[in-house]
């Protein structure tokens, strides 16, 4: 089972959109996938068009059991959805001195071997609930809009990723994905070009900016649903098809 967090501490660079369709397009190849939305905002079920009565939290603090909180979202596709009672769980985190980790492996263990991915969706920053899924995660899937700032925030989020390696060894930041792609902007050329230069073989190919992207979230759809063949739509099942038959080299 490969456990995948699709993260980078700085927000707007389209993670929730990011971790729906990767989760989806590997769906669509046959695979079966969880996906768990740690963000309080709690996108991810609306996105897919659903209303969960509970979710993640309810599973963290042992309310449910997961295989209680767990929706079937779409054909081989599960959700075990975020929102605002989060908090609580962070806070939780936050007062306990070590073994954070323990909770999450936990609270999943009886789900080991029943799907062939974990996807999970984060929040913008580096709390305790984000460190927490860091460590229970093997790879790191990173989106990075194609600005300043976010390549920034991709040299800053790859140090402390790093400082996790002695408590979770087989932790990597395997797939940079780039997103919102334009190629009549200059900038965003040029940003991509230094990914490539920099990242080699963990570089996806990059998701062109599309405006099908959001307008598929806001009818609660995936983009394969919405736009199947638009750009995102074809881009996305890309990044699906390089987790699923690529291997890159392990982040050194």
């Amino acid at each position: 089972m490969r456990k995948i967090a699709v993260f980078l501490t700085k927000g707007g660079v389209g993670k929730t959109t990011t971790a729906i369709n990767v989760a989806a397009g590997l769906a669509n190849r046959g695979a079966k996938v969880l996906l768990i939305d740690t963000d309080t905002q709690g996108h991810a079920a609306p996105m897919l068009g659903m209303t969960p009565a509970a979710g993640w939290a309810q599973v963290f603090t042992n309310a449910l059991a997961a295989e209680e909180a767990i929706m079937l979202a779409r054909e081989r596709l599960w959700l075990l959805a975020g929102g605002g009672e989060l908090a609580e769980v962070r806070r939780r985190l936050g007062q306990q001195e070590a073994n954070a980790e323990q909770h999450f492996r936990h609270a999943l263990a009886p789900l080991e071997g029943q799907y062939d991915y974990v996807i999970v969706d984060t929040a913008p920053g580096w709390d305790p609930l984000n460190v927490s899924t860091l460590l229970y995660v093997h790879d790191i899937l990173t989106p990075v809009s194609l600005e300043v700032l976010s390549l920034q925030s991709l040299v800053e989020f790859t140090k402390s990723v790093a400082a996790l390696h002695d408590q979770n060894p087989a932790l990597r930041m395997k797939y940079i994905l780039p997103t919102f792609l334009d190629r009549r902007v200059k900038k965003s050329q040029e940003i991509l070009e230094q990914l490539q230069a920099h990242y080699g073989p963990r570089l996806c190919p990059a998701v062109r900016y599309s405006v099908r992207l959001s307008e598929a979230a806001g009818y609660g759809q995936t983009i394969y649903e919405y736009a199947p063949n638009s750009p995102g739509a074809i881009d996305y099942q890309c990044v699906a098809e390089k987790i699923a038959e690529g291997e890159t080299p392990k982040d050194a």
